[in-house]
């Protein structure tokens, strides 16, 4: 795939590259990833920047016990690699996974340093996307810590509905995924599933946790609720 037949492909890609130096129209590659696999991993040395122009992928901080923690999931366009390059590390700090299968249009460390040295449009695009997520980060932030599993797992359930533009449905998630993002253990994960199906505020289906509509609706009161008692 070239540049153009890629900008033809992904509209909102155009406003990222309207003042992109002339000389990267021949020093850029395209590769597009399956879903589940590892873009980068951390701590690996990063010599590139990656616009994410299809699909979509998580974050994730693994630690040496072997746990994952997830830290956001992504929606194009995105990036990858622009908070090391940002903050002039050499090394990742995070592992990136694709969730669907993902475009990303890379172009060397090197060139995108010069790029934003040039580029304030372009720079002030991808600080813009850097500071939404930092937003979004810091105005949940704490939440696990002051809110009860029950609360964390609900609201993750309803915002994968609305998300998913759905009503109501079935939550395409394994326990492990559960557990690597709302960052609940898979212990008290399980006794979180049966308190919730004891209170009819979930069900489950082969497995799989399911909402019906009138369970949604309760369980966006029951989060109402619970967010003004902490208060």
């Amino acid at each position: 795939m070239t540049l153009e037949e890629l900008r033809a492909r992904v509209p909102e890609l155009n406003e990222y590259l309207k003042y992109m130096p002339s000389e990267l129209n021949d020093r850029y590659w395209i590769h597009t990833y399956p879903a589940g696999t590892i873009i980068h991993q951390k701590d690996e040395l990063l010599e590139y920047f990656g616009i994410v122009c299809e699909g979509s992928h998580r974050v994730i901080n693994e630690f040496e016990n072997g746990n994952i923690y997830m830290i956001e999931r992504n929606d194009p366009i995105d990036f990858v690699g622009e908070v090391t390059i940002l903050a002039e590390k050499p090394r990742t700090s995070v592992t990136i996974e694709t969730l669907t299968d993902c475009t990303v249009l890379y172009f060397s460390r090197k060139d995108f340093e010069n790029w934003i040295a040039k580029d304030i449009h372009f720079l002030r695009l991808v600080s813009r996307k850097v500071a939404y997520k930092l937003y979004r980060s810091s105005y949940n932030r704490g939440s696990k810590l002051f809110y009860p599993p029950q609360y964390l797992l609900l609201d993750y359930l309803v915002k994968y509905l609305a998300e998913e533009h759905q009503t109501s449905g079935m939550i395409a998630k394994t326990r492990q995924q559960l557990y690597e993002e709302t960052g609940i253990s898979v212990k008290t994960l399980n006794r979180t599933i049966q308190k919730l199906k004891a209170d009819d505020l979930v069900s489950t289906v082969k497995g799989k946790l399911f909402l019906s509509e009138s369970q949604v609706r309760s369980a966006r009161l029951y989060l109402k609720e619970k967010k003004h008692m902490s208060r």
